[in-house]
């Protein structure tokens, strides 16, 4: 075990003082920190020493300085979204053009180690002008990508990447209802007088025949990096799951609402559906998907809540976002 103490990081709590996470285990530092070495080792690099810590309650990141070249990133994982180094790794071996590929990861632990991507799409959007016609292309391409995650669905879900299959999604729905402590009793209620109806949109939504895929979940201008004009670069993979593809435009088409304003929706919709067309699908029902899926969506987010390092016994800090997800159901669809 090497000698850390000299070591002086700098520590980002954001909105979340309190959360408790393996960073605060000298032994486990030390450990983590020893297998960042060792992987700076095995490329030829080694760390200055210069340390940013990033401590959240899903997920511990640290920002690692390098000699002679840019930062790389360790992460790690809470037991329920280990499975993101692993997903990571496998990504950059099927589409190795949309994601990064870690240095290392240890599966096991929950632990990687990413090189840095370049520039956020989020710092790109702060610094210039950046027209409507940028988010078209990354929802292209990242349809693109899930178009051609479709074979390997099942591998996926075997590295430990939870299943919300279209089907399944009413099963889901039931989990995240009786769990969530922070639901109101009338929230509940009305929730519970949804379900046929949630019952119906999954049936028609399968019936429609596009295949269940990899669906980011919060895929958000500060989850992709854009190193240059018309490139896109995926990362962040701990709120994922194997669910319909159309699930994770919500978050993506939002973000650019808010920038643009709602005009810019269907010019995004069908940047976001021209690789799922062809095999006998017409324009009306991939636009129905879409409709359909943007409203289910509401349960992967409130599901990613519970992807948290464990605490003492009691409501999950974070449950209250994850009800505000789940009300997001009663939300009509903007197309």
């Amino acid at each position: 075990m090497r000698d850390h103490a000299s070591l002086s990081p700098t520590v980002d709590r954001g909105r979340y003082p309190d959360a408790v996470t393996p960073w605060e285990q000298e032994s486990w530092r030390s450990e983590a920190l020893d297998w960042v070495a060792d992987g700076l080792a095995a490329h030829g690099l080694r760390t200055t020493g210069r340390l940013e810590v990033r401590l959240r309650p899903w997920s511990v990141l640290v920002r690692v300085s390098v000699a002679g070249q840019e930062a790389v990133w360790f992460k790690a994982n809470p037991p329920a979204s280990r499975f993101e180094g692993a997903l990571t790794a496998a990504l950059a071996g099927w589409v190795p053009e949309h994601v990064l590929e870690p240095l290392a990861v240890d599966a096991d632990r929950g632990w990687s180690l990413l090189p840095d991507g370049g520039a956020l799409f989020r710092t790109v959007l702060e610094r210039e002008a950046v027209a409507p016609g940028a988010w078209e292309g990354l929802l292209r391409q990242y349809a693109s990508m899930q178009h051609a995650l479709v074979p390997h669905a099942r591998a996926i879900e075997r590295l430990g990447v939870p299943s919300a299959r279209t089907p399944e999604l009413p099963e889901v729905f039931d989990e995240l209802l009786a769990e969530n402590a922070a639901v109101r009793p009338d929230e509940r209620a009305r929730l519970g007088a949804l379900r046929p109806r949630l019952v119906d949109w999954c049936t028609e939504l399968a019936a429609l025949g596009i295949a269940d895929s990899l669906d980011h979940t919060d895929l958000h201008d500060g989850q992709l990096f854009n190193p240059e004009p018309g490139r896109y670069t995926f990362f962040d993979w701990g709120d994922a799951a194997v669910s319909h593809p159309f699930c994770s435009l919500q978050v993506t088409a939002r973000r650019a609402c808010d920038r643009y304003g709602p005009d810019v929706l269907p010019r995004l919709r069908d940047a976001y559906l021209e690789p799922w067309t062809g095999a006998g699908r017409t324009t009306a029902e991939l636009r129905r998907a879409v409709s359909l899926a943007w409203r289910l969506s509401a349960l992967g987010r409130a599901r990613a809540w519970g992807r948290l390092f464990p605490t003492a016994p009691g409501v999950s800090p974070l449950a209250t976002q994850s009800a505000r997800s789940l009300r997001e159901l009663f939300e009509d669809p903007p197309f």
